[in-house]
Order: C-alpha cells, then sequence, then structure tokens
C-alpha cells in the first residue's frame, strides 16, 4: 500500500458517488443509473487498476482479505480512502445539484414493500455476483484486459434488477455518504451488512473451489 493508491481509492470512489448517485438525482431513470454506475467501475478498473486494483468499494476490499489476496493493513487503509471518497462525493453532490440534501442525493433506501431482511438478502446476492465476476476475471487474471468490462456490465445487470427494490447500492460507501448528509441512516445497516455477508460468500468459494484451478 502506497499514497498513489490510496489517492486512486479515494477518486475512484468520489466518482463513483458524484456519479452514480448524480445519475438518480438528475434523470430518475434506472437504465441511465444502472449505465452510469457500470461506466465509472469499467472506466477506473482501466484507469487505476495497475496501482491499487480499483476497488472503490469496501466489500470489495473486505472479500479480498476473505479471499486472502490483501493484507488488513492495507484492508483499513483501502476502507477509509473509501469512506472519505464516498463522503466527499455526497459533499459535493450537496452544493452541486438544485436542492442540495433535499434532494436525497441518490441515497440509497427501500422501496415500499421491501422488507429490512428481504433487502439485506438482495444486497447480498448482488454484491455476491460482483464480487464473484471480480475474483473469476481481475483476480485471476483470466479474463485479461475484458476485465473491468465484465465487472462495469456486472454492475449494470445488478441495478437493474435491484435498483427499484434496495437502490442495489452493493457498496456501502456507496451508501454511507448520501446517507449521511441527508441524516438518513435508518436503514444504513443493511447496506453494510447485505454486501459484507455477498462478498465473503463469494471470496470463500473462489479461494475454496475456483483458485486451485488457476
Amino acid at each position: 500500500m502506497n499514497a498513489r493508491s490510496l489517492i486512486s481509492e479515494l477518486v475512484g470512489t468520489f466518482a463513483l458517488i458524484f456519479i452514480g448517485a448524480g445519475a438518480v438525482v438528475t434523470t430518475g431513470n434506472i437504465v441511465a443509473i444502472a449505465v452510469s454506475h457500470g461506466l465509472v467501475v469499467a472506466a477506473f478498473a482501466y484507469a487505476y487498476g495497475h496501482h491499487s486494483g480499483s476497488h472503490i468499494n469496501p466489500a470489495v476490499t473486505f472479500g479480498m482479505l476473505v479471499a486472502g489476496e490483501t493484507s488488513i493493513g492495507t484492508a483499513m487503509g483501502y476502507w477509509i480512502a473509501q469512506f472519505l471518497g464516498g463522503i466527499l462525493g455526497a459533499l459535493a453532490l450537496s452544493f452541486l445539484v438544485v436542492g442540495g440534501a433535499e434532494s436525497g442525493l441518490g441515497a440509497t433506501v427501500l422501496a415500499s414493500g421491501i422488507s429490512p431482511i428481504q433487502g439485506l438478502i438482495i444486497e447480498a446476492i448482488l454484491t455476491f455476483f460482483l464480487v464473484n465476476t471480480i475474483m473469476n476475471t481481475a483476480v485471476s487474471g483470466k479474463a485479461g484486459s475484458f476485465s473491468g468490462l465484465a465487472i462495469g456490465l456486472t454492475l449494470v445487470f445488478c441495478i437493474l434488477m435491484g435498483g427499484h427494490l434496495t437502490g442495489a447500492s452493493l457498496n456501502p460507501a456507496r451508501s454511507f455518504g448520501p446517507a449521511l448528509l441527508t441524516g438518513n441512516l435508518g436503514q444504513l445497516w443493511l447496506y453494510f451488512v447485505g454486501p459484507l455477508f455477498g462478498a465473503s460468500a463469494a471470496a470463500l468459494l473462489y479461494r475454496v473451489v475456483f483458485k486451485r484451478s488457476n
């Protein structure tokens, strides 16, 4: 871990919130929202992947830790950078978009009729898909230069499915920044627990089953 990798994680997470959550505020269109998030992840995978791995997601970093692909010291540094990037991204949105924090800043909340347990399970399953793709493309090295595209597309289809149900965060930093700035903290716990559980499951599957074949 070095300053370059921490800056990469901070800037990448800032971009994910500013562009992804910004699309929620400015368009409200699920396709635009999904594509915006996916493009940010794909672009920064290519831009910063060689510096930090471009996790830009505390759940991804947790998955890397569980899979034995990073150290606890590196993970902690990444988490600080990612959450700071999420807060700064939400601050920038609050200053720049019409209505400021009153716009909701793209905060991830459960849809009407979705219980916290249902929301947690949805976030866990979708995060499993995302981290599973990361492990079997970028980490394994099997997808070569196509790994960034595969990861970005995975985020797109996850948001297309779950966006109207939970906001399809899959990322504690993505949820934390807007929630902190809007004071909408009541459901925040499930956007931590669900993604961390899903990331752990994907990491263990990779470590126990798929990594052996590499």
